[in-house]
């Protein structure tokens, strides 16, 4: 796509009723009529050349709705999780979108373009500075890829923060083309407390994003309020084991990966548009 193609699809899209659209289309993704969502499900999988032989249920009749089939589980060992136990692991299928440091509290979204990590954050300063000088990896989930998440090492669960916004497009044109784009859409982000140190994974909503769900909570969006929420976590006990899954996306977006401080480092192989597997090697944990 051409930067003019880029400009234009971005502002094709501030024109749309993001959320509004968005909801439509969840509802028709929960419909069970047969006819309705085994349509779905076969032109999907016949579109993106889904591979369904290593889903857990490979018969696309059996599921119930189409986010059903989208949420899908894989097989075991599908996705064997890359050793020794000291790595950092991708959470998800995907492509990388960006990935390097934190320089002065800022991310690179795209080539000429950055933003804040504590608007990304929802604008705490004291979750801010956690990350201001740490490392950052974007993945980005394609329609095709599975789309559920997981966790890139074990982690305490501190925080939970839903902040509202818009719902753009999260494909690299867009990303491109749209400054702060993923402090722009709506957002979760979960913070843990690791043995490297802090570490945020923010599933960024996109424009036909459904839900952005966690295991802990369940659904998150759509919204029930206007402001930035908070979940407090830090008087109970919920720890996620490396590899375990902590959220899914209905229909597809971005995660974002974040530590603070320099506890990780990213393995040098991976680069702007390398294509990805959950499990996969991410990076290493320092001194380990």
């Amino acid at each position: 796509m051409s930067a003019l193609s880029e400009r234009l699809f971005a502002g094709f899209q501030h024109c749309l009723p993001h959320h509004p659209l968005s909801r439509l289309v969840g509802r028709l993704a929960e419909c069970e009529h047969p006819a309705v969502k085994d349509f779905l499900i076969r032109k999907f999988i016949d579109h993106y050349r889904v591979d369904m032989v290593e889903a857990e249920q490979p018969d696309p009749a059996a599921y119930p709705n189409f986010n059903a089939f989208f949420t899908r589980a894989l097989r075991d060992g599908a996705r064997p999780l890359a050793e020794p136990e000291a790595t950092v692991l991708c959470p998800a299928d995907g492509a990388i979108s960006q990935i390097g440091s934190i320089q002065d509290g800022r991310l690179l979204q795209a080539k000429g373009r950055e933003f804040s990590v504590g608007e990304l954050l929802g604008g705490d300063e004291e979750r801010e500075a956690q990350f201001a000088s740490g490392s950052f990896a974007t993945v980005y989930l394609s329609p095709r890829d599975y789309h559920r998440l997981h966790m890139p090492v074990a982690g305490r669960l501190r925080q939970m923060i839903h902040v509202p916004g818009r719902l753009f497009s999260v494909n690299a044109g867009t990303a491109r083309a749209v400054p702060n784009l993923f402090a722009r859409n709506e957002r979760v982000a979960a913070i843990f407390e690791t043995e490297v140190g802090p570490m945020a994974l923010v599933l960024v909503g996109a424009i036909i994003v459904a839900s952005i769900e966690t295991v802990w909570h369940g659904v998150v969006t759509p919204p029930t309020g206007k402001g930035v929420s908070l979940w407090d976590y830090s008087n109970d006990s919920i720890f996620l084991d490396r590899g375990a899954e902590m959220g899914r996306f209905r229909l597809g977006s971005t995660i974002i990966v974040l530590f603070g401080g320099d506890g990780v480092n990213w393995e040098a192989s991976w680069a702007e548009g390398s294509p990805i597997r959950m499990g996969s090697l991410l990076g290493t944990c320092s001194g380990r």
